[in-house]
């Protein structure tokens, strides 16, 4: 049997150590994002595996609302699922380009990406990043400890402190949920 709290005192951890090495940066990537949706502007969100599903988890927090289901909806679309373009275009021409090919189509300045990698070498979401600031897009990224590929290409990155995939994915969990809940504050508020 695995050491259960061993378990949970090691996410409990990274999260404190997330106090020291990602507060300002998740308070910096919720700024731009509520910068954005002021002006109307896209959330776009892209990644694999589980960071797909935090990708259509956050746009539908955002465009369905956290704590206020009442509230205006906030411009919000995961890259992750149109199930019938990704598999096209990955069978038809490449995976590699399945998130950049939809940033060329939906994505417009002064939108925002949110690029989640927990090694931050994912080459799909490389590429997508590199399609985003060719379109003049803010870009966020959430990637673990090394930061990878990834670790100097957003606009903000958010790093968390481990190598450990579970406790990265926690880490990007809590960051985002900040991170929406401060646009959904923000906008309430006017």
């Amino acid at each position: 049997m695995l050491d259960v709290k061993g378990i949970i005192q090691d996410s409990a951890n990274v999260k404190v150590a997330m106090l020291t090495h990602c507060a300002n940066d998740i308070s910096n990537a919720s700024q731009m994002m509520i910068n954005a949706a002021k002006m109307g502007k896209k959330i776009l969100w892209c990644g694999n595996g589980g960071s797909a599903a935090d990708a259509q988890h956050m746009a539908a927090e955002l465009m369905g609302g956290l704590r206020d289901h009442d509230r205006p909806a906030i411009a919000s679309i995961a890259l992750t699922t149109d199930s019938s373009f990704v598999t096209a275009w990955a069978n038809d021409t490449d995976y590699e380009s399945i998130f950049s090919r939809q940033i060329e189509g939906l994505g417009n300045a002064g939108d925002v990406l949110v690029a989640i990698s927990t090694s931050g070498n994912s080459a799909n979401v490389i590429r997508a990043i590199n399609e985003a600031k060719s379109k003049g897009i803010h870009v966020i990224v959430l990637t673990g400890k090394s930061g990878g590929k990834m670790a100097d290409v957003g606009d903000v990155t958010i790093c968390i402190p481990s190598d450990d995939t579970q406790r990265i994915q926690e880490g990007h969990l809590l960051a985002e949920h900040i991170m929406c809940e401060s646009v959904e504050a923000a906008i309430l508020a006017g």
